[in-house]
């Protein structure tokens, strides 16, 4: 049900807006509780919410594990529970991977959509692993490159990426090499320190940062982040999640859902920072669009 992710766009950006209209949008979600697993270097966090709009109810289980041995296990796992909203009855049990996966790429598209210059040519996606493909479906669908290219830490999964996409990628040997001259770069990767520095990136050239999920982890050095407008889909989760807001000390110039309600500007020309957390209130309505489209099929 979530083959075509620019399905859930419309979705998706309506529920960005209304989360930024604070109460009258009818967004209830607090910022996630993380629970720390120390002996294994995991995280469990639990995310739930409820938009009145779409009268619907969720919760999100995720585990994310930030180095494992065994890498035939992802390093983020979920679940989602949709509830009826009337009576607290738990109507579905979904997987939450898939969802994230998708939701978390929409969003970026939408930022990508309001936020790149006007002629993006070179993608780049630092990281190969279920964000660079579910990043790269969409992306490739929305939006016309006259090149993608890819840069991972093994350069064996990049390898990979590139032979089992349906276009075609150019594997770079180093992250510099896969920034310089890009239009469009996103960085999905595991990094707890910067592997984007600002001194690679083309001026004007617009970046969806959705690693670095941890207060004390980053993707992207000051440079870049001090000298970027930076937008982000929460400000609350942003000061309490990002290391890369957190220890760069950069401003944050607006949310995605104040520049889809209007109330603040895109600034396309200039160099622009999307940092992606991922809200409770975007798994609810992607769940809820599985949910009935399910229902619809039985």
């Amino acid at each position: 049900h979530l083959h075509r992710a620019s399905l859930l766009l419309p979705a998706l950006e309506a529920a960005l807006a209304n989360f930024s209209a604070g109460a009258a949008g009818g967004v209830v979600q607090p910022v996630r509780t993380v629970l720390p697993v120390p002996r294994y270097g995991g995280y469990l966090g639990v995310m739930p919410a409820y938009s009145a709009a779409d009268d619907a109810l969720t919760t999100k289980l995720v585990t994310f594990y930030e180095h494992l041995k065994d890498s035939s296990v992802p390093s983020h796992q979920a679940t989602i529970l949709l509830f009826e909203p009337s009576n607290g009855t738990l109507k579905a049990v979904l997987d939450g991977s898939v969802i994230t996966a998708k939701r978390t790429a929409a969003v970026s598209a939408i930022a990508t959509k309001l936020l790149m210059p006007a002629f993006a040519e070179v993608l780049c996606i630092l990281g190969a692993g279920v964000q660079a493909y579910s990043h790269y479906d969409i992306f490739t669908e929305l939006f016309t490159f006259k090149e993608v290219r890819i840069w991972n830490r093994t350069k064996e999964k990049a390898v990979k990426f590139a032979s089992s996409v349906s276009g075609p990628v150019r594997v770079c040997s180093s992250a510099q090499e896969a920034v310089t001259g890009a239009d469009v770069i996103v960085t999905v990767t595991m990094a707890t320190t910067p592997i984007l520095f600002g001194d690679w990136v083309k001026p004007g050239a617009h970046i969806n940062a959705v690693g670095a999920s941890r207060p004390d982890w980053r993707e992207l050095d000051d440079e870049l982040m001090k000298n970027s407008v930076l937008y982000v889909d929460s400000r609350d989760a942003a000061l309490t999640e990002s290391g890369d807001v957190i220890l760069s000390g950069a401003e944050i110039f607006a949310e995605l859902g104040e520049v889809l309600k209007g109330t603040k500007p895109a600034l396309p020309e200039k160099t622009t920072v999307f940092k992606s957390l991922g809200m409770a209130v975007e798994d609810t309505v992607a769940a809820k669009f599985v949910y009935d489209a399910w229902s619809a099929g039985n």
